[in-house]
């Protein structure tokens, strides 16, 4: 796959920039560089309208989807980055945006996010793989239910974009997709081939758009649905009479409670069937 070799900022290609700073890509900081600015470009198009939100980038690297985003018209930009490395590239880039990137150094896993943006945001990111499910539990677990973010889109291996958007029923559906969907609205928009990185990952990505509901799909304690959905995917081959006793003695009583038939497994519940048995656990726990 063919980078763009030039974009519309008149900065210089992006494998330029990589060698001029030295940027070979760390597999320890989970990078994998996208280079062709029309799939950066096509990316930054898909997460909504920009010129009217401050968008917050985590792991921009040498600031390929940094370049989009303000190429495609971002109001404002925050990036998190954690490589020192990089700080040079995304310096260039700012002096080429003057007053609309922000950088911040920093680990994402530590850093009040929130606090890096101000009025209506979006999260936009080519994750590092190694932290995206962690960073994204921690955007779903945002109270009160309604977070900071406007919408999220995303890249992530294409094993959890379907894990996020799965379907009772489905091999891929569990802990992951039930926090994600009980909170929003989410789809998959497109895959990425391997080729379009350096270094080529072993896997296809896939970009992912995630929008807040304005309430949770079902009432819910956030707590105690965790608790309800992690015993049940615990042991997903056992039935939930016998999965949820890890959890609690009273299995069977919450389950007849919930009006939920104690032979089905977890991968047949809805999330709002899952909804009812948190409501039921914490009423008698």
């Amino acid at each position: 796959m063919s980078e763009q070799q030039t974009g519309d900022d008149g900065l210089p290609p992006l494998r330029d920039v990589i060698t001029r700073h030295g940027l070979a890509a760390q597999k320890s900081l989970g990078q994998n560089f996208l280079l062709d600015l029309n799939l950066t470009r096509r990316i930054a198009r898909a997460a909504g309208s920009l010129d009217d939100h401050h968008i917050l980038e985590v792991g921009p690297g040498p600031g390929g989807l940094t370049r989009a985003l303000l190429m495609e018209g971002a109001r404002h930009v925050t990036v998190l980055e954690r490589d020192k490395r990089c700080l040079p590239a995304l310096e260039e880039i700012s002096t080429a945006y003057p007053g609309r990137l922000t950088i911040v150094e920093g680990d994402a896993l530590e850093i009040d996010m929130k606090a890096l943006v101000t009025g209506p945001s979006r999260i936009v990111a080519n994750l590092p793989y190694n932290i995206a499910t962690p960073l994204l539990i921690g955007w779903l677990q945002t109270e009160p239910a309604r977070p900071w973010y406007d919408s999220m889109t995303l890249m992530f291996q294409k094993e959890v974009a379907e894990r996020i958007v799965a379907k009772p029923g489905t091999k891929a559906y569990g802990r992951l997709g039930i926090a994600a969907q009980w909170r929003m609205h989410a789809r998959m928009l497109f895959d990425i081939d391997r080729r379009a990185f350096t270094p080529p990952p072993k896997i296809t990505s896939t970009v992912v758009h995630l929008v807040p509901r304005d309430e949770p799909l079902a009432p819910a304690d956030p707590r105690a649905l965790e608790l309800v959905v992690a015993a049940a995917f615990g042991q997903r081959r056992k039935m939930l009479r016998a999965s949820l006793k890890s959890l609690t003695p009273k299995a069977q009583e919450i389950l007849e409670m919930a009006g939920i038939e104690g032979t089905r497994r977890a991968e047949e519940l809805t999330i709002e069937e899952f909804c009812t048995l948190a409501r039921v656990f914490k009423s008698v726990a």
